[in-house]
């Protein structure tokens, strides 16, 4: 099956392979949005999952943040297994699911943050973690850092070429950092590099992610047009991923990432959890789809039935 994200039901990426989505993802040319939330703390809607809510606006893709594979909680779904709450996501969304998992180094230049950010054992970018992951039905797995969690580049890479030698075949590997993670040698227009790039590429990833333009110091339109030329010479898929709040910012700034995005040439767009903490500012996930696709297929993505 061969199939734009654009035109893909839940059916569809019910029986999806690896290649089919990554596939997806490109044929889209710079239409897919991946929206991250997080299930641990009180979804929006009260009842209702971050994750659906998300998924109503037009994501097309939903990203798990701070979960926890030895303790898996999306909070707001139906009573669960939680061995199952993967798979219950993708049930009540009708959209493939992937989860971040935090490769941590020896040491950080900063100190962790609170609470919500600490990084527990299930949510390690072990290869115990990623088998766990890849059992309980998740189609991507993102290699990144939350706030002061340490996550090097070089962590990054080692993590990569083991997942991509025991788990590549079943489930697509995304990596890349939107902000420091707590490297503070690894801020601004160190987050990441060509050199980095070829590393991430050499090691196995799939898609390169990278800071969106203006949401990092000195991360501007021309240095990320660059960055994502070089990883589409390397074969690789892009994601430009706003990581800095700026999810929570007014619509007209998310419309003027966006566009600015669109014009790095990414293939995939990402949207933080931290307008409201937890989700984006829903009208924020809708402005931004809108701006990439047109109100065409965003009404499109949102009003397509699950049981198609």
């Amino acid at each position: 099956m061969q199939k734009r994200m654009l035109d893909c039901t839940a059916s569809d990426f019910e029986k999806m392979t690896k290649q089919e989505l990554l596939y997806a993802i490109g044929a889209a040319e710079g239409r897919t949005l991946a929206c991250e939330t997080i299930g641990t703390v009180s979804p929006l809607l009260s009842d209702i999952s971050n994750a659906e809510l998300a998924a109503a606006m037009g994501a097309d893709i939903v990203l798990l943040n701070i979960f926890d594979v030895d303790g898996p909680a999306v909070l707001g779904l139906p009573k669960t297994d939680p061995f199952e709450i993967v798979r219950e996501v993708k049930r009540l969304t009708g959209r493939p699911v992937g989860i971040n998992l935090e490769p941590v180094g020896q040491s950080a230049d900063l100190p962790k943050t609170d609470d919500v950010w600490a990084l527990t054992k299930g949510r390690s970018a072990t290869l115990e973690n990623a088998k766990k992951a890849a059992e309980m039905g998740v189609d991507f797995i993102l290699l990144t850092g939350n706030p002061g969690t340490g996550v090097s580049n070089q962590a990054i890479t080692e993590t990569l070429k083991l997942y991509h030698e025991n788990v590549g075949d079943k489930i697509a590997l995304a990596a890349g950092k939107m902000h420091a993670s707590g490297i503070l040698s690894e801020a601004a227009e160190h987050i990441i590099t060509k050199e980095d790039i070829k590393m991430f590429a050499d090691a196995g990833a799939d898609i390169l992610l990278l800071p969106a333009p203006g949401t990092v110091p000195g991360i501007t339109m021309e240095y990320v047009r660059g960055l994502v030329a070089y990883a589409h010479g390397l074969g690789k898929l892009t994601v430009t991923a706003i990581g800095t709040s700026q999810e929570g910012a007014d619509v007209d700034t998310i419309r003027r990432i966006a566009l600015m995005c669109k014009m790095t040439g990414t293939d995939m767009h990402h949207l933080g959890d931290s307008g409201y903490t937890g989700i984006a500012m829903p009208e924020n996930i809708m402005a931004y789809s809108t701006a990439i696709k047109g109100a065409r297929h965003t009404y499109r993505r949102m009003a397509m039935s699950i049981k198609r």
